[in-house]
């Protein structure tokens, strides 16, 4: 269960790092996270920042963009640039936090359905490939999780999430070749579980139609990351079965891009509604629901992205005060 009230789901608009983490930390300050701010260009983008994590494994930028490659170049260096600022500036603001903080990765799946081989198509095309960058990818992630405990001795536990949003298309098979002119082969299920299981209880985050829930059960996964607006009926029995099993449900409530901002009450409307329809008792929507907005706020601007996790904290707190909340108005 989550003592959680509200996070974010991890991008910011800008390209000021430090400002970035100043309101991460003074609007959600219960699971406050190392935003990502892909505006800087370069490696600071999902796919590249992620590659900066890699174990043994080196990336450049082509033209139809990231490549695995023998050794790190320009763009390597640029993303651990990227991100070793990220982490000055977390210690410098947060030296004297104490609590859990969040923090982003792309996602193996998804960063195989992006990155190229050396020579040929999408890493996703190629299993061993993909065990190779799944194994890498874990290795580096446990690795940056141990340098944000060190530069921020209070942290009292990293909550891991890993960004899936091409994971139903690897299911489905619809992810393009490199030509674009084909589709990749969809990926068994048992092959995405195995992959995930590499991963200490993550949270998973996929803003796109069609979430497998009951995969991402299966494999484990602490929670899971979901845009309320794309939730549909059919997925409720799935949703039943994860909160049975004691999981947590990310919930994006707000838009990601700059829009008027309803009261506490309309923002955790889409949470009460969810709540009500599965049937279970008031008091454990607080511990099982944590409300974000519905994905990243890159395409926000500034002054949006933080009124909408202020938003998302005070819809969460009246949900937390006032359980009555889930069963009446």
């Amino acid at each position: 269960m989550s003592t959680w009230e509200a996070t974010g789901v991890g991008s910011h608009p800008g390209e000021d790092h430090l400002e970035a983490i100043r309101v991460v930390f003074g609007e959600v300050p219960g699971l406050p996270y190392l935003p990502e701010l892909p505006a800087r260009g370069v490696g600071a983008d999902m796919v590249g920042r992620t590659a900066g994590l890699l174990v043994d494994l080196a990336v450049e930028v082509q033209p139809s963009g990231w490549r695995l490659t023998d050794r790190p170049g320009r763009d390597h260096h640029r993303a651990v640039d990227h991100l070793r600022r990220d982490l000055d500036g977390l210690e410098e603001i947060a030296h004297d936090y104490a609590g859990p903080i969040k923090l982003q990765v792309c996602g193996p799946w998804t960063l195989a359905a992006s990155l190229e081989l050396r020579h040929g198509d999408k890493a996703l095309s190629d299993a061993g490939a993909v065990r190779d960058l799944t194994a890498s990818l874990a290795q580096g992630l446990a690795d940056h999780c141990a340098e944000v405990r060190r530069r921020v001795p209070g942290v009292t536990e990293v909550v891991v999430q890993l960004d899936e949003p091409r994971l139903p298309g690897v299911l489905a098979g619809t992810v393009p070749t490199a030509s674009g002119f084909g589709r990749l082969a969809a990926v068994e299920e048992w092959r995405v579980e195995e992959a995930l299981r590499l991963f200490e209880k993550p949270m998973v985050h996929c803003c796109a139609p069609s979430v497998p829930f009951d995969l991402l059960r299966r494999a484990g996964v602490r929670g899971v990351s979901v845009d309320a607006s794309l939730l549909r009926r059919r997925a409720d029995d799935a949703l039943g079965e994860l909160f049975e099993a004691g999981m947590v449900l990310f919930l994006g409530v707000v838009p990601g891009r700059d829009t008027r901002l309803g009261d506490a009450g309309a923002v955790a409307r889409p949470a009460v509604e969810l709540w009500r329809r599965l049937g279970f008792a008031p008091d454990r929507l607080a511990e099982q629901v944590v409300l974000t907005p519905a994905c990243g706020l890159a395409g926000a601007s500034p002054a949006y992205a933080k009124a909408a996790l202020t938003a998302c904290r005070k819809a969460a707190r009246v949900l937390r005060e006032d359980p009555a909340w889930s069963q009446g108005g």
